[in-house]
């Protein structure tokens, strides 16, 4: 027969048995937990479907306890165009991703790759592909340029002019593919087939208002339409516009 201190010793053995398997389940349930449902919202310059595959490109980036680990305790991958992301688990099952995309407003090129800036002239990022809605700015002169620095143009005052230029557009939800400079701070907006010569930067927003209700007309023309006489205290304007 055992004494009482032998059976309170197996009793203890037996214990620490049943909760080290019940502690190995619980693991093993954990690892098994895996993320099925992906659900990305505040992406604009990225698909649902391409954050989620910059994300989770590993099996065990699905894991639902490594992807939560991973999300309090290491640094966020590095994407482009994207300052940050947060990942809101919705079940064991299924999270939402969150994208803060970086704010660009234009980009030069330098040195084979574009430098892409935000409405305060900082570059924020450089890529060697064109970003889709962003306009190219051309006709500038400028220094060396510098990631996260101000853009170094030699000419202050017309870079003050694209950055009134470019907010007027996106307040209007015009999309250009490029914005060229002459030496004198001319404009010129580049719209597919359509140039639209702006002339300086007075009454900029006037011409862009005139623009907005003129591009349902231009719609499947090629040549260039010229704002440059644009004046806001004349309600009856003429513009020419010159066929390809």
């Amino acid at each position: 027969m055992f004494n009482q201190s032998e059976e309170k010793e197996k009793k203890s053995h037996v214990g620490l048995w049943i909760g080290l398997a019940l502690f190995l389940l619980l693991v093993l349930g954990l690892v098994s937990l895996r993320v099925t449902s992906v659900t990305v919202t505040g992406n604009h310059q990225y698909s649902a479907e391409q954050i989620e595959n910059l994300l989770f490109d590993d099996e065990w980036d699905r894991n639902s306890l490594i992807l939560f680990l991973q999300d309090r305790f290491r640094p966020h991958k590095e994407i482009p165009f994207v300052e940050d992301y947060n990942i809101v688990f919705r079940s064991p099952f299924s999270v939402e991703v969150i994208v803060y995309e970086k704010s660009v407003v234009g980009y030069v090129s330098y040195m084979s790759s574009y430098m892409y800036f935000d409405k305060d002239g900082i570059i924020v990022e450089s890529s060697s592909s064109r970003l889709e809605g962003v306009p190219w700015i051309t006709g500038l002169s400028f220094g060396q340029i510098v990631l996260n620095e101000p853009l170094p143009v030699e000419n202050q005052r017309i870079f003050e002019q694209i950055m009134n230029l470019t907010q007027v557009l996106s307040v209007y939800e015009i999309q250009v593919d490029q914005i060229k400079y002459d030496s004198s701070g001319n404009a010129t907006l580049v719209m597919g087939d359509i140039d639209v010569y702006l002339g300086d930067n007075k009454d900029m927003n006037g011409k862009i208002s005139e623009l907005h209700d003129m591009l349902p007309k231009l719609n499947g023309l090629s040549g260039t339409l010229y704002l440059d006489t644009y004046d806001e205290n004349n309600s009856d304007m003429w513009y020419s516009f010159i066929k390809n």
